[in-house]
């Protein structure tokens, strides 16, 4: 789940009314009301195939990608001679504007856009093939300012917040997440702010904000700085989030071996993140595909270890590949939240816009089956680094 929403709100024109009712569905608005596009040509099966493929630098459960890349995995599956180019977007809605207009073939993204890239069809073909990661933690994180007072539970700390300035990326699964945990609890903030990292980051900094709920590795990166407290995740509520890989339908239709081969190797790069032994290079790895991040935050934001009153889980990221029932599951209830905000038109996905074929062919064949394993949360004596 990414901040899909973000750059929408800063269109000129539209009234607050009109933002809130629009939030989501105008992160597209730049490719939903072109014609189609002249279809692409994948070549034939077995034949060097170029690909581009997507994903956010900065969202923790979709960084199996940074494996992957980091480990050149895909070269071992895909057809000799073949080249792949990664783009880096700053948030979901990038991914998704890039898929639809066929600038690229394969995303890592959260599911909030995943769901909404299925869903426009007219523009352009976009199928969910597999998971990438579903966890308690990863975009469910509630913070407060570092002054605050110590909280036995999430709930106190939740309830503390009432009255108070409260930040969010709104239109996110943080947002989506913190609406939740305050209509548990009966929390009412002063102030609901739709903020940015970068501006929730200095709101923290100058002390202007009493609370925000956001995503790794952000929440690390605060934490780690001294700028906020951790204090409560979807863990405390029984809340997860969860992100897909998805892929262009032409290319599905016309590359089934390609679709294969990347799945292989998107499998092995799972088992990579999923081994704490490789922790210290999976950190070194990430930090040569992001800026911005002290390597320690990076550590943090995929295996902390917190206390179970902040929300602590383990393992941090789950690692299922393909569509178990809890995966639908959270896809349905993504679709039923986007229908209600009119961001999608129906609340159910079209038939064919999650395709597990191939990630239940690629178990199948190497006599495997999910989850393939998950990233585990390990003690602060773990981290090597500076």
């Amino acid at each position: 789940m990414q901040q899909i929403v973000q750059e929408s709100l800063m269109l000129e024109g539209l009234t607050r009314k009109r933002m809130r009712r629009f939030a989501v569905a105008a992160c597209i608005v730049i490719v939903t009301g072109t014609a189609p596009l002249q279809a692409q040509d994948f070549g034939k099966p077995g034949e060097p195939v170029n690909l581009v493929v997507g994903h956010p630098c900065c969202y923790t459960e979709v960084w199996s990608v940074m494996a992957l890349r980091g480990k050149e995995l895909w070269k071992k599956y895909l057809p000799a001679g073949s080249t792949v180019s990664f783009e880096i977007g700053l948030q979901g809605s990038t991914i998704v504007n890039s898929m639809l207009a066929r600038k690229q073939n394969i995303g890592y993204i959260g599911d909030l856009p995943a769901i909404i890239a299925t869903t426009k069809e007219s523009v352009a073909d976009v199928r969910i093939v597999a998971v990438s990661g579903v966890a308690y933690d990863q975009c469910n994180i509630l913070l407060t300012r570092k002054d605050a007072p110590e909280f036995a539970t999430g709930d106190e700390a939740a309830k503390w917040l009432n009255g108070k300035q409260m930040a969010v990326p709104k239109g996110t699964c943080s947002d989506i997440f913190s609406r939740e945990v305050f209509k548990r609890v009966g929390t009412e903030p002063a102030a609901y702010l739709n903020q940015n990292v970068e501006v929730i980051t200095s709101g923290f900094r100058a002390g202007k904000l009493d609370g925000a709920a956001i995503w790794e590795p952000v929440a690390a990166r605060l934490v780690q700085e001294g700028l906020a407290r951790r204090v409560a995740s979807g863990a405390n509520y029984g809340l997860k989030d969860s992100s897909y890989v998805i892929m262009s339908g032409e290319l599905i239709k016309q590359r089934p071996d390609v679709v294969k081969g990347w799945l292989n190797a998107e499998l092995d790069a799972q088992k990579f993140l999923a081994d704490p032994a490789n922790a210290s290079e999976m950190t070194k790895m990430v930090m040569t595909q992001t800026t911005g991040f002290p390597e320690k935050s990076v550590w943090m934001a995929l295996y902390a270890t917190y206390p179970k009153a902040q929300g602590g889980t383990n393992p941090r990221i789950e690692l299922p590949f393909t569509f178990t029932p809890e995966v639908m599951s959270l896809i349905g209830k993504g679709a039923e939240y986007l229908h209600s905000i009119k961001a999608i038109t129906n609340a159910k996905l079209r038939p064919d816009a999650i395709m597990p074929e191939f990630a239940n062919a690629v178990l199948k064949e190497r006599n495997l089956t999910g989850p393939l394993g998950a990233v585990p949360a390990l003690p602060d004596s773990a981290y090597h680094g500076k």
